[in-house]
């Protein structure tokens, strides 16, 4: 396929591979990504893909890890950043919300929610990545703690509370029930925002 970014062996790189999933699931849904349609778009064949990821539910699981690669690095960088607390957490509240309806890595979440009870593979994964976002949560408001931007508070507990938070909004804001009225994730911002306020508050 012209234009697809290829190995030096002839294969479609793995990484193209996740880009154009991500894609599909934006444009028409997770339910819509079949291996055949997939390959379709990249110009190769199923069995090629599935050579890659054995199964459906690991490409899945590769397309999110390779998403939440992306927000770690962002996540890592903000950390660094030598800004207020306040802002700190302001910034990583972004980070966590989808984008809007139909953000992919945010239906690829709610999936690996439905399926990882029954396959341990997944139900792993994702506590590695939770846990990865409670930790740098962790870290930003013990640092707050400590500079005296927030109050004393249970940093862990505190920071596990707000990131169940999160996923509520975070559900209703990528099937489009952030507002009664349509599907601005505004509001699930500025909900979080004041989930944050009540939650930890400043000192």
């Amino acid at each position: 396929m012209a234009g697809a970014a290829r190995r030096r062996d002839g294969h479609i790189a793995q990484e193209r591979m996740l880009e154009e999933a991500m894609a599909a699931i934006a444009e028409n849904g997770l339910a819509s990504l079949t291996m055949s349609a997939l390959a379709e778009r990249l110009g190769t064949s199923g069995g090629h893909i599935l050579y890659y990821f054995g199964s459906k539910d690991l490409l899945l699981l590769a397309a999110l890890r390779w998403s939440e690669a992306a927000l770690t690095e962002e996540r890592k960088a903000l950390l660094g950043r030598r800004i207020g607390a306040e802002r700190k957490l302001d910034r990583f509240l972004e980070l966590y919300l989808p984008r809007g309806p139909r953000d992919p890595r945010w239906m690829l979440w709610i999936e690996l929610w439905a399926r990882a009870p029954a396959n341990e593979a997944l139900r792993t994964a994702q506590e590695e990545m939770d846990l990865a976002w409670q930790q740098d949560l962790e870290t930003l408001l013990a640092k707050g703690v400590a500079q005296g931007r927030f109050p004393d508070l249970d940093v862990p507990a505190r920071a596990s509370e707000l990131l169940a938070l999160l996923d509520g909004l975070s559900t209703r804001a990528v099937l489009g029930r952030a507002t009664p009225g349509g599907p601005d994730p505004r509001p699930a911002l500025e909900a979080a925002r004041a989930a944050a306020q009540r939650l930890i508050g400043r000192a």
